[in-house]
């Protein structure tokens, strides 16, 4: 770190700042000791036929006095105590441990929300972890299979990043499966010390694979302590998805949500059921998780200040005494002094 750049010094805070303002008065001595010296009586000095000749020597006389200037400005700094503060902060109280398990399967593809179902449910679930302070969060993609992508962790942007990586595909098993989801989400979440655990899965269908029951899964949860949000996605019927690749108009198919069952694996595990047919409707059922699970965090902060003081008051004593010898020499101009 250099010293005496402009950067490091204006990255300071100053204990007493107005000291600062004695460095206007520094360049003002040396005018007044200049002034007081042509007051005093003139001494003529008689020299020989021709003068003195020029030398840069002679310049050398001021050289005492630049050192004595410099050694008050930086007297000055130190005694106006240059300080770099640091925060440290820490978290502490009852932390959640959420899980998001999002359906991947290729109906998350369907129009009735845009752009896609499953492009309206990443973007609100992203703001959803954005909200988050102090908890710890996971992600869970299913389809046919289930598959943890992130476990529980406060690494936001890692969790973020695989959210919107999710796409339909991801998972080679076409299907949705709701209780094998389920599972992988209790397993996560089952040994967790959080006080408050809880699972939040998304989908759009029924469940049609895997090989554990979803209400059983939801019972499970529940022996465990863990509470369910479930989230129906889009609207039952005929809704848009893709375009016909001869004509461009929009093909339209029929889809179903299992409402019953995903009211009965929430009501199994102490939760609640939500239905978001549109991307207002799913942004207030984030919003209404946001507020039932709020974590009781207390944040404290505590300042520690690095002092530099020390740094310019040794190169400003430093200079004094340098000063002090300068003046013992042919440099300093006895007739003024």
């Amino acid at each position: 770190m250099n010293l005496f750049s402009y950067a490091t010094l204006a990255s300071y805070e100053w204990q007493h700042p107005r000291l600062l303002l004695l460095l206007v008065l520094v360049p003002l001595l040396p005018l007044l000791r200049g002034l007081l010296a042509r007051r005093r009586r003139q001494v003529m000095v008689a020299f020989g036929p021709g003068g003195l000749r020029p030398d840069w020597r002679a310049g050398l006389r001021f050289a005492p006095t630049i050192v004595l200037a410099l050694s008050q400005v930086l007297l000055i700094i130190a005694v106006a105590r240059p300080q770099r503060p640091s925060e440290h902060l820490t978290q502490t109280g009852r932390g959640i441990d959420i899980v998001l398990a999002l359906d991947v399967s290729g109906s998350m593809e369907i129009e009735d929300l845009k752009p896609t179902r499953l492009e309206a449910a990443k973007r609100l679930a992203s703001r959803f972890v954005q909200r988050r302070a102090g908890d710890r969060l996971g992600l869970v993609a299913f389809a046919g299979q289930a598959y943890a992508l992130v476990p529980l962790t406060t690494d936001y942007d890692l969790l973020l990043d695989n959210l919107r990586s999710l796409r339909p595909g991801l998972i080679d098993e076409d299907g949705t499966a709701i209780g094998t989801a389920l599972g992988v989400a209790i397993n996560r979440l089952r040994e967790s010390p959080a006080k408050s655990r809880i699972c939040v899965l998304l989908s759009d269908g029924e469940s049609n694979a895997g090989s554990l029951d979803p209400l059983l899964a939801a019972q499970l949860a529940h022996a465990y302590g863990i509470r369910l949000y479930t989230i129906g996605l889009g609207e039952d019927g005929y809704v848009p998805f893709g375009r016909d690749s001869t004509t461009g108009k929009p093909r339209y198919v029929q889809t179903r949500l299992d409402e019953t069952t995903m009211r009965q694996l929430a009501e199994a595990a102490e939760g609640r059921f939500f239905r978001a047919t549109d991307n207002a409707a799913l942004g207030r059922v984030f919003g209404e998780i946001d507020k039932l699970e709020k974590s009781d965090i207390r944040t404290q902060r505590y300042r520690s200040v690095q002092d530099f003081y020390r740094s310019y008051l040794g190169w400003g004593l430093a200079l004094w005494l340098l000063w002090l010898a300068l003046k013992s020499t042919f440099m300093n101009n006895a007739l003024e002094d």
